[in-house]
């Protein structure tokens, strides 16, 4: 029992095989490319804060963003991996534990034995006896070496990893979400302005068949008028088809069958909201997917341990007590009670490179999760520099494009007079109105545009995730929920 004592201190106070983690430095810039005035908050207060989608005041929009990470089907399939992976950590623990039996057994048997007397055989027939057993048992393997230190290590690290891979995915269809929110409110935007420009043709065509029958005009003009009109018709008809898919698109999203959404027509959304991005080091706290691949590099370098581990030799303590008796009806006096105490250790000496090659493989996935962690930042920086640089040339882009279409809506009036005086030939007329229409959908695409790179902005900003939310390791190895 000393003796037992003894290694458990030495387990619990023995150091640990194994490289110990330490996170690698990144290089970071100080501000990003894009002009410093983007920069609008201290670094402990930059970033979206939880529900960042309200940054763009559509109600209807909260109200669908908050059924992501409760239906979505995606996000509820990552949430089961991620407990899976806190159940792999308790089943690691398990390991620190010695395993304790109980086994008992009763058995009535006759028999018989030679003798002087009786049968012709000349055996003695004896009567049915009855004997049995009850024991129990302990056996544990002390972690002198650490070994199941690292894999608890490692299982807790990967489960961190899939707290973050699940925080990734609920923002990844969060963004998504608002994504075919947005393009679903820009097709309203275009159905409005083809009813409008449907309505223009058909007072162009009325306006046509006033000359024609005034003598002014040609059947000619009737004819591009009318032919003008009915292809307005046919663009109006084909926007409801791509609206509709949108709609069935954010049904899915929101766990719902498509038949059961139905989302009323709406303007498009008119402001463009621009999240606080900070300094570029608080990017590596802020996105889940780097957490994820940090954490990686943890669940790795603790596989080295895990590997490593192998080379050293594994001690069982054992530990038996019972009682044995026939019969059974003396089974728990004391001369019938039995014990005995064991120890066993094993060692591998030759595996023909086993244990060196299983090493080195997982010192190399250790260096794989180092550079995928390196590409993923990288990756990050590019994508906030990418939304940067977009919300800044497609607002000075927006500027000249509203100016193009006030002008084109003055050419088709100063047109439509002109053609009315007689002054000018029918064709001026729709070659106005279709530049008219023309900028009038880029004014559209770019309000979609910078839509869409606000949202990015705030995806590739982390949504409000912070490093400092993942469970600890405390929590795992305790079976806590993990609340994002």
């Amino acid at each position: 029992m000393r003796r037992l004592c003894f290694l458990s201190l030495l387990a619990l106070s023995s150091c640990m095989v194994g490289p110990d983690y330490h996170k690698p430095a990144m290089q970071v810039p100080a501000a990003y490319k894009t002009e410093p005035g983007w920069v609008k908050a201290a670094p402990d207060a930059a970033g979206p804060k939880g529900e960042w989608w309200t940054a763009f005041n559509d109600p209807l929009l909260d109200k669908l963003e908050a059924q992501v990470a409760v239906n979505n089907a995606t996000v509820k399939a990552d949430y089961y991996a991620y407990m899976q992976a806190t159940a792999l950590v308790r089943e690691a623990q398990g390991s620190f534990f010695p395993t304790i039996g109980l086994s008992g057994n009763a058995t009535r048997a006759s028999g018989s034995s030679s003798g002087s007397s009786t049968s012709s055989s000349g055996f003695i027939n004896a009567g049915p006896s009855n004997s049995g057993t009850f024991e129990g048992s302990v056996s544990w393997a002390p972690d002198i070496w650490g070994k199941i230190r690292r894999q608890v290590e490692e299982n807790s690290a990967n489960a961190q990893v899939s707290a973050a891979d699940l925080a990734n995915a609920t923002l990844s269809l969060q963004a998504t979400l608002a994504q075919d929110y947005v393009d679903l409110r820009t097709q309203d935007a275009t159905i409005a302005l083809y009813k409008q420009t449907v309505a223009a043709y058909q007072r162009s065509l009325q306006i046509t068949e006033n000359q024609l029958a005034a003598g002014t005009a040609t059947p000619a003009d009737v004819i591009t008028a009318r032919t003008q009109l009915e292809g307005a018709q046919s663009q109006l008809i084909a926007a409801g088809a791509a609206r509709a898919q949108y709609e069935h698109a954010i049904a899915v999203l929101i766990g719902q069958m498509p038949e059961n959404l139905s989302i009323p027509p709406g303007q498009q959304i008119p402001d463009v909201p621009v999240a606080p991005v900070g300094v570029p080091s608080t990017l590596l706290q802020r996105r889940p997917d780097i957490a994820a691949a940090e954490r990686a590099m943890e669940a790795q370098n603790a596989a080295i341990g895990v590997a490593v581990g192998a080379y050293y030799p594994d001690l069982t303590l054992s530990a038996l007590g019972g009682y044995s008796a026939d019969p059974i009806s003396n089974l728990f006096n004391v001369s019938s009670s039995l014990w005995s105490l064991g120890a066993a250790a094993s060692e591998n000496l030759f595996e023909g490179g086993i244990r060196s090659a299983s090493v080195t493989a997982a010192k190399d996935a250790y260096y794989q999760a180092v550079e995928n962690y390196r590409g993923t930042v990288l990756a990050a920086f590019q994508s906030v520099e990418n939304d940067l640089s977009n919300l800044k040339i497609y607002a000075a882009q927006a500027q000249v494009q509203n100016r193009a279409v006030a002008d084109a809506a003055r050419a088709v009036q100063i047109a439509l007079n002109e053609y009315q005086a007689g002054t000018q030939a029918y064709t001026a007329v729709v070659t106005a109105q279709v530049t008219l229409l023309q900028d009038q959908q880029s004014a559209l695409t770019i309000q979609q545009q910078r839509l869409l790179a606000a949202v990015g902005l705030y995806q590739d900003l982390g949504g409000g995730f912070t490093a400092a939310s993942l469970p600890s390791k405390a929590q795992l190895q305790a079976g806590l929920p993990f609340m994002q």
